[in-house]
């Protein structure tokens, strides 16, 4: 469980409290004795990251802001901090902690306690031997105290309560949830945020032609599932909707091309796309943005037994297009293709995809940046590059150019699934693109949505990438709605 937020008028003198320091001054409000001053201040002036005072009856935590240069980057960098305090708050074994500020920047408390949620989760469902009395170590509450706004401590509690399940979803094994109990899943979470989910079941998608998504489950003894979710607010800025559609492969073997050596190891988190739309819905749902989205997530696994579909095989998708099959591993794009050919039914203002969908990517940029392509207008990708500077989901655009889907064309049939070794990113998102005349985003986050060690408070169990820039990307967008028209 999440540890609870909200925020209070006073500080008591009993409390354990981190303070967010602007300057080397330590404000009266601590409480600290003239000697724990003393120590303070020599240990601020060595440029200590933070100082940590116990007075017995209760725990002082200074954390000085760096001096870096840039609002995001003192904003990253607390975040950062609060994840490297996290071992010593839970070792303290708080109740509750305040978190307050002295002459910081405006936002400070919130972007610590933002750090801090993010680093206090964990995946511990399935363990038998659980901590001592069954109670976790991090405080169950955190209380905050100075100029952080109530409609801003409610965005922070959503937004960190969509990561939450947004991790939680992409740990769960497949054995756990298959296709069919993520369509539960997210059945759920709808009901208790308020926005509508429509389940497709295999007979609907056999009967609506989604060929790509059938083909893909061909291997499989459970059957595919396509989940509708739509936040429609009575009062909303845009009349054409903004359109979600995110990569649900609950288990990627790579089919008939099976995947070899470790590969194959995090595949269970291959749905992380879906699970980030998911969570951007929960999100927009609870904090009422004044948008039209709907999201789209087709979900199977891919796996290589019964009549799994092969290399060479003609797919008719559900635009008509069809496709040749160049290697079974290449599946995600095929079930986002049915539904971001699905999504111009809704004559979308843009549609914007997430999937963990290329090595190609990963090997570009790492853990360090989402890769971006689009044809949409340069108002969205610009507010994209901002809001990930913001939350530090950062975007990096790849090219785009017509001369990319040369290198997809096939011989006998209207498109391949895949080009050659070189620029697979690319040409996966050129792939997309034939399926859809509405502005299109692609986003593939195979390098930061499955990550092999904790990236600072982006978690390896599951860091969730791209919850929080999309959700802050729809805020804004509706915030600056008429400006961007």
């Amino acid at each position: 469980m999440k540890p609870e937020i909200k925020k209070i008028s006073q500080i008591s003198p009993d409390q354990s409290v981190v303070c967010i320091l602007g300057k080397n001054e330590i404000p009266d409000n601590l409480r600290l004795s003239k000697t724990e001053k003393e120590y303070a201040l020599k240990r601020l002036t060595a440029k200590e990251e933070y100082v940590f005072i116990n007075s017995y009856f209760k725990c002082t935590y200074l954390v000085k802001l760096k001096d870096e240069t840039g609002d995001y980057r003192k904003k990253e960098e607390l975040r950062k901090t609060a994840f490297n305090l996290r071992k010593l708050i839970k070792s303290n074994n708080h109740s509750e902690l305040v978190i307050t500020s002295s002459q910081a920047y405006k936002g400070a408390i919130e972007d610590f306690t933002e750090g801090l949620l993010l680093s206090f989760y964990s995946f511990d469902k399935y363990k038998t031997k659980k901590e001592e009395g069954g109670k976790k170590s991090y405080p169950a509450r955190l209380l905050l105290y100075g100029d952080a706004d109530k409609s801003d401590i409610n965005w922070l509690d959503y937004l960190t309560d969509a990561v939450y399940f947004v991790r939680n979803l992409i740990n769960e094994p497949v054995n756990h949830l298959n296709a069919t109990a993520l369509a539960a899943e997210i059945l759920k979470i709808g009901k208790s945020a308020g926005f509508k989910v429509e389940v497709l079941n295999k007979g609907k998608i056999e009967a609506l032609k989604m060929g790509g998504l059938l083909a893909v489950n061909k291997g499989s003894v459970d059957p595919p599932v396509f989940c509708i979710l739509e936040w429609h607010p009575e009062k909303c800025l845009n009349s054409q909707p903004v359109v979600l559609v995110g990569k649900g492969v609950v288990y990627d073997t790579g089919g008939l091309n099976i995947k070899t050596g470790e590969y194959m190891a995090i595949m269970k988190g291959d749905m992380a796309g879906a699970a980030a739309v998911t969570g951007v819905l929960y999100t927009a749902a609870k904090s009422r943005i004044p948008l039209h989205i709907i999201g789209l997530i087709p979900a199977t696994d891919n796996r290589p037994g019964g009549n799994a579909y092969t290399q060479g095989d003609i797919i008719t998708m559900y635009n008509k297009l069809t496709v040749e099959v160049g290697n079974t591993d290449a599946e995600g794009r095929l079930i986002l293709a049915d539904a971001i050919s699905y999504a111009s039914k809704y004559k979308p203002e843009m549609i914007i995809n997430i999937a963990t969908l290329t090595g190609s990517a990963a090997a570009t940029f790492g853990n360090q940046a989402i890769a971006l392509m689009s044809n949409a207008g340069r108002k969205y990708v610009s507010l994209l590059e901002e809001c990930g500077h913001e939350v530090h989901e950062r975007v990096s655009e790849l090219p785009f150019w017509e001369e990319y889907g040369e290198m997809i064309k096939s011989d006998i049939a209207d498109v391949k699934n895949i080009g050659g070794r070189e620029a697979g990113a690319i040409t996966a998102g050129k792939f997309l693109e034939n399926f859809t005349k509405f502005p299109l985003i692609h986003l593939d986050i195979a390098g930061t949505g499955l990550l092999k060690k904790d990236d600072f408070y982006r978690l390896k169990e599951g860091p969730g990438s791209g919850v929080r820039l999309l959700s802050v990307f729809l805020k804004r967008f509706a915030a600056n709605y008429k400006k961007m028209k």
